[in-house]
């Protein structure tokens, strides 16, 4: 039986599909990570859940793969395919926050900014990730790590229910009384199981918060990564903080004869009253002399927003990841080895903690098996010149593996490159067997592997 037409396609949807032959085509095939060169069959700029529908109908009926696209951040391009069809949640990105009820109702296409902006004005926030552009939804479905995560928990875990359309193109509901199998999986699963169309959130009290980033003196930079992995094991859970690698950008904080050299930066979030935050910041002052720092009162949006300008759009993106229960004497010298050698200004190297709260959810009860794990460390290589690619890279792979006699076998796989599909059964652990069940039961054709896969 023939599958559906473009033409079948544009009657059912009230957005726009565009094909390569249409005016636009050529911005709308653009996504994040400009080394990510696809040409889909079809890009459907979904403006209601039934235009997502008809689009996985799209695919199914032409045995053609679906690639989801929220925010469009992902890092090995997953937000679009060669000659499959890209669903573009883009306009749809609505956030309802019930500020009595404490939850937020956001579609599948908002980012972090969106939503950010609308819980604020009620003094409520979740875990959101580090730069406000990012998609929402795809950080969830994979974990979602952010300033937030030791004292809230995980995007993930504040989940309370979800909209998916399956892959047979319906529409069920997720969560804790329904499909409580399908809200296991998307809860650290990725996308692996549906288009989620809306997400509803638990909130917390977050209104203004103490933070921002302190840049130290390579010299100090084992000092500083031995009293961070210290310090963060009993620190108040209200206080997010990640160490890293960073060129100094021409911002006026930053005395401008050190422009362009490298520190050792920490970026640090507190959550609790404002008025503690300098008290709480100052062990880490005592360490070492700081050179420079922007570091205060603001709002959380600010702070979340704070490193937009630095990762635009276009640059050529190259990550990689991995879980590490402990920030060992040898894993300290392989990032004193290979951190300051960060290429340019874009490119950096992160430890997230996620001890706390996401430590207090078992391993099994959601899809995201690395509960045990106190650090997440991302080194995220991105730079804006292609004749760059194979130096950067380069530094990327080599810092990874210097590091991976010190590191966990798994990886996040929100951080993940498009060559880490040999890592996936890894990085969800125990977990992974379920999943595999359970994307046999909802996509056993796997019509949705646009992403870190897992093979019904």
């Amino acid at each position: 039986m023939a599958g559906m037409t473009i033409e079948q396609l544009r009657e059912r949807v009230s957005g726009l599909v565009i094909t390569p032959q249409d005016d636009g085509y050529q911005e709308a095939r653009k996504v994040y990570n400009a080394m990510i060169d696809r040409r889909p069959r079809a890009i459907v700029k979904a403006t209601r859940v039934r235009d997502v529908a008809a689009s996985v109908d799209f695919g199914r009926e032409n045995d053609l793969p679906v690639a989801v696209r929220g925010g469009g951040h992902s890092v090995p391009g997953f937000g679009t395919v060669d000659d499959g069809v890209v669903v573009d949640l883009s306009p749809m990105r609505e956030v309802v926050v019930d500020p009595d009820g404490r939850t937020a109702r956001a579609q599948g296409g908002a980012t972090w900014g969106d939503f950010n902006d609308a819980t604020h004005a009620h003094g409520l926030a979740t875990t959101g990730g580090i730069v406000s552009t990012t998609g929402l939804g795809g950080l969830t479905l994979g974990g979602g790590i952010g300033y937030l995560t030791r004292g809230v928990g995980l995007s993930c875990d504040k989940v309370l229910s979800a909209e998916v359309v399956t892959a047979d193109g319906g529409t069920v509901v997720a969560s804790e009384q329904e499909n409580d199998d399908l809200f296991w999986a998307i809860r650290g699963g990725g996308g692996n199981f549906g288009v989620v169309t809306e997400f509803r959130f638990g909130l917390h009290p977050v209104n203004d918060i103490y933070g921002g980033p302190m840049f130290f003196e390579l010299s100090d930079g084992p000092d500083i990564l031995r009293f961070y992995r210290d310090f963060i094991a009993g620190a108040p859970e209200e206080l997010g903080m990640f160490p890293g690698f960073q060129i100094a950008p021409p911002l006026p904080f930053i005395p401008e004869g050190r422009h362009g050299d490298t520190f050792l930066v920490v970026v640090a979030c507190w959550a609790g009253p404002v008025e503690e935050g300098e008290r709480v910041f100052q062990p880490l002052h005592d360490v070492a002399p700081v050179v420079a720092e922007h570091v205060g009162p603001m709002t959380y949006p600010a702070l979340n927003s704070a490193f937009d300008a630095l990762y635009p759009p276009g640059l050529q993106h190259y990550w990689k990841t991995s879980f590490s229960t402990e920030l060992t004497d040898g894993a300290i010298e392989v990032h004193m080895q290979h951190g300051p050698k960060v290429p340019v200004v874009n490119s950096t190297m992160h430890i997230y903690s996620i001890n706390g709260a996401p430590h207090r959810v078992a391993s099994d009860a959601t899809a995201f098996a690395y509960r045990h794990a106190t650090f997440v460390t991302n080194i995220a290589g991105m730079w804006p010149d292609p004749a760059q690619n194979e130096d950067n890279i380069g530094w990327v792979r080599g810092y990874y593996e210097a590091l991976a006699p010190h590191s966990e076998e798994g990886g996040y796989v929100n951080f993940m490159s498009g060559d880490d599909q040999d890592r996936i059964r890894a990085s969800y652990g125990g977990n992974y067997d379920r999943l595999v069940e359970i994307k046999r039961e909802y996509d056993p054709g796997n019509l949705f592997r646009v992403n870190q896969n897992i093979k019904p």
